[in-house]
């Protein structure tokens, strides 16, 4: 399990230094690169004039294209790599911007720290950075409760199954991942445009994903403050949630800390219906925001100890 020693650097080099903000600067980062892709073969295949069955043909086309040549980037870097230690790290230190462990924490205590001040402003400013919804419409528990699902949710698909794809597969593994994961993120959505050009991304998305999810999920159960109530919450509550996925991760931190989470929501003005999570509990706070950093930080060292033990086992 050599790869999953390389995880264990990538990891730790993303803890220590994040992606620096003079880096991003001169060279951008490789989901931007991957964005541009994803939005140039957007514009060229995703035609409003063509029947609905050529622009999802086109999708899946469009999708399996940029998976491929993420995977066969990743594949040459790592032929081209000396064998032993030394590829090892070199392999980790490839797969560290893939990895957003300390960028996730980042954001969300960047939304935790005002609202603990009672700057709603300033907290409504800095969730509107991390989720889609109106940030306006966002009362402190709104905001609370954003920032929890989105910790929770990216904590699975920004770190747990980047590191999943590369221990098993090494760069192609987590460089296919993340192409999975921005194609979906950009064209997987049920739009006007994308309902049937971005039907590939979404579907592929959800198995590239399935795994990873409910490991994220059992980790927060182990790792949260009340164990019993975050297992019943995710087994009972996770299939409710619109994502097949999203819901095991976001179902146990509910639990866990005792809070609901999803439910309504409002997106570019308009209204969406989402069951709650933990439906009956209280609304949470900006202190149970901390509380959920401190379970993911815990979760994060976890998975990080288990990569280890398999790379020296």
């Amino acid at each position: 399990m050599d790869f999953a020693g390389a995880m264990v650097v990538a990891m730790a080099v993303d803890a220590l230094l994040g992606w620096p903000a003079w880096l991003f600067a001169r060279i951008g980062h490789p989901v931007t690169w991957l964005g541009g892709l994803i939005a140039g073969i957007d514009t060229a295949l995703n035609r409003a004039s063509d029947p609905p069955a050529l622009r999802r043909a086109a999708g899946v086309a469009g999708a399996l294209a940029v998976i491929a040549l993420s995977a066969a980037l990743g594949w040459a870097l790592q032929s081209l790599l000396p064998s032993g230690w030394i590829q090892i790290v070199l392999i980790g230190i490839l797969a560290w911007p893939l990895v957003a462990l300390r960028s996730l924490h980042d954001h969300v205590a960047a939304v935790a720290t005002p609202l603990l001040a009672g700057d709603v402003a300033a907290a409504r400013e800095a969730v509107s950075r991390i989720v889609g919804r109106d940030p306006a419409s966002l009362d402190q528990a709104g905001i609370a409760r954003a920032a929890i699902e989105s910790l929770a949710e990216n904590a699975s698909d920004g770190i747990v199954a980047p590191v999943f794809w590369g221990a098993l597969l090494g760069l192609p593994g987590i460089l296919g991942y993340k192409a999975i994961n921005t194609l979906d993120s950009m064209i997987g959505h049920r739009s006007e445009r994308h309902e049937a050009f971005g039907w590939a991304a979404a579907r592929i998305d959800d198995v590239a994903n399935f795994v990873p999810a409910r490991l994220t999920g059992f980790l927060f159960v182990l790792l949260a403050p009340q164990r019993s109530e975050s297992l019943a919450c995710m087994t009972r509550d996770a299939r409710r949630h619109r994502s097949p996925n999203a819901g095991w991760p976001e179902a146990a931190m509910a639990g866990g800390l005792g809070v609901r989470l999803s439910g309504p929501r409002i997106y570019h003005g308009s209204a969406t219906e989402e069951p709650w999570l933990n439906e009956g509990a209280r609304d949470p706070r900006a202190a149970d925001i901390v509380e959920a950093l401190t379970v993911y930080r815990r979760a994060m060292l976890l998975v990080a100890g288990l990569l280890a033990i398999l790379a020296f086992a």
